[in-house]
């Protein structure tokens, strides 16, 4: 399963970089494959994996702030390893042709 989801800070002002890092740290220290953007950080495993690293990422920005926001979303595929590399080269497959 691939879950990309996104934890953000609420009332703590504009500047929500260091809330932000520490969650991207949880999912770092994880082991699971993972990677950030400007707008999601993905991370891929199965359902248990996955959720417990949100859990914890929100609870890291949950201990600082006084309100959260969790958007997140789920590809939720049997048998399916490595999706984070392959859906995107089979899209830059597609590019090059």
């Amino acid at each position: 399963m691939i879950v990309a989801f996104s934890v953000t800070p609420l009332g703590v002002g504009e500047d929500v970089g260091e809330y932000v890092a520490d969650a991207v740290r949880i999912v770092r220290e994880s082991g699971l494959p993972h990677r950030t953007d400007a707008m999601f950080t993905s991370l891929e495993g199965d359902w248990e994996e996955c959720m417990a690293v949100v859990r914890e990422a929100v609870a890291a920005v949950e201990a600082r702030a006084p309100r959260v926001s969790l958007v997140l979303k789920a590809d939720i595929r049997q048998g399916v390893t490595d999706g984070l590399t392959a859906k995107v080269e089979s899209v830059e497959r597609h590019l090059s042709s």
